[in-house]
């Protein structure tokens, strides 16, 4: 079916992500988090005081957009630099706009907007310092990577950090019916949406660039709706190689992970394959195997841990192809390797334990006496040093608070190297009672370690 296409409407020459641009707070698309009523970034702009923030996530989620607001907000100059282009050559520039804006007639205030931040060295970022640190102007970083490990810790200490997520499907499918509401695509199937929504993978950014090429080929081609059948014709093979957030990648990663914990090494080895194959990130790949390691082999064999960490070192030494062959060593690894859950478990016990648990106190024996003082009020009275003891462990001493039931968190399996841990843990137990001391639950993970 064809159809005239539409007159183009002002404006349409500019690309589709900036005529759909918001102008206003209550416009823009998701990060309802931290946007909106009563939360932390609405509250700042709502305040009437610009502060200086990094704004933290990954491309295409409104990072430069609520950058603008801002300023816009707060009648501000504002000042983008790109961190990827410029040098300090531009931050000197800017600092000479920010002065000029502060001591001009209007004394307007300004806004420096560095995107991808974390690309600036340590001097440049530092360049910025004391001029946040005077008020010259107000400094807002964007960045997606995590901030704690790119961002200078002196220039981090004088910013908030904004955590911003991908879109939700709902946020993506509203992007959609906007960029239709202003005429700039025709109609689409239902099914198309759900495609390109996934293909998106949180990427507002992305899918508006792909509704504008889409937008182009209908418009060529005199289309009156776009389908999913010359959706997948057009971007067939580009779908298929980048469903990095979509259904089918999770449902891909969960069956790697399942394999693995089966113990089946040849459909671990297909799903890794078949994902790096789909464009999945290596390192997110090693990433995942790290996780496996920790989950579903555990202590039945800590060197499962070790190889999954020198596979990573070996992908970021090496590189595609060849660093990929250490990811499929560490997954045929784990696959054959004994599982065991129990660290897992233990870990998810105790954190349930003390997020309803109160604050116990730490019992005296325990506690560290570095002052005569607190050596007076009884720090550390009592205390077995567990070195001095018979096979260096205090048979019967008690490390958990007074008032502390046994929790028995730890609970390894008859699994590899637990059911030694496990033996270890029994003759611990077995002492204790013979001391008539604490229990095992409390010392079962540093009784281990320490009875060696």
């Amino acid at each position: 079916m064809t159809t005239a296409t539409p007159t183009p409407s002002p404006g349409q020459h500019q690309p589709l992500a900036e005529r759909l641009r918001p102008h206003t707070l209550g416009a823009v698309v998701g990060q309802q988090h931290v946007l909106g009523p009563g939360m932390p970034l609405r509250l700042a702009f709502e305040s009437g005081r610009p502060h200086s923030c990094i704004l933290w996530g990954p491309p295409g989620v409104g990072k430069t957009t609520i950058a603008r607001l801002m300023a816009d907000a707060f009648d501000a100059q504002f000042i983008s630099i790109s961190a990827v282009l410029g040098g300090v050559k531009d931050i000197r520039a800017a600092v000479e706009r920010a002065e000029a804006a502060r001591d001009g007639l209007m004394q307007q205030r300004t806004i420096v907007f560095v995107d991808e931040v974390h690309r600036f060295n340590k001097s440049q970022q530092d360049a910025f310092l004391p001029h946040v640190e005077s008020g010259l102007f107000t400094f807002i970083g964007a960045t997606t990577e995590n901030p704690s490990f790119e961002v200078n810790s002196a220039l981090l200490s004088r910013a908030t950090v904004y955590v911003l997520q991908p879109l939700s499907a709902q946020d993506l499918q509203q992007i959609v019916a906007l960029a239709q509401a202003q005429h700039a695509l025709p109609a689409i199937e239902d099914a198309a949406v759900e495609r390109l929504v996934a293909y998106a993978d949180g990427d507002a950014r992305r899918l508006l660039n792909t509704l504008e090429t889409l937008a182009m080929a209908a418009a060529g081609q005199r289309l009156a709706e776009i389908t999913d059948a010359w959706l997948l014709k057009v971007l067939g093979e580009r779908l298929r190689r980048y469903d990095k957030g979509g259904e089918q990648f999770y449902d891909t990663i969960s069956a790697l992970h399942k394999s693995v914990r089966g113990s089946d090494p040849d459909a671990a080895l297909y799903w890794l394959v078949r994902m790096l194959d789909g464009g999945a990130d290596p390192r997110y790949m090693a990433r995942r195997l790290v996780r496996m390691a920790t989950e579903d082999v555990g202590l039945a064999d800590p060197r499962a841990l070790r190889l999954a960490l020198d596979a990573s070192e070996v992908y970021e030494r090496l590189g595609s192809p060849e660093g990929e062959l250490a990811l499929a060593e560490c997954v045929l690894y784990l696959a054959v390797a004994p599982k065991s859950n129990a660290v897992y478990t233990a870990y998810k016990a105790a954190r349930a334990w003390v997020e309803r648990d109160g604050t116990r106190p730490v019992p005296m024996h325990l506690r560290n006496a570095p002052t005569a003082l607190l050596k007076t009020l009884g720090a550390g009275r009592g205390y077995r040093y567990a070195h001095d003891e018979q096979d260096g462990f205090a048979a019967g001493e008690r490390y958990l608070p007074e008032d502390m039931p046994e929790p028995g968190f730890y609970l390894p399996v008859e699994r590899g190297l637990e059911i030694r841990i496990a033996q270890k843990l029994r003759e611990l137990r077995a002492r204790n009672a013979a001391a008539g001391g604490a229990g095992a639950g409390g010392l079962d993970a540093g009784g281990a370690l320490a009875g060696g």
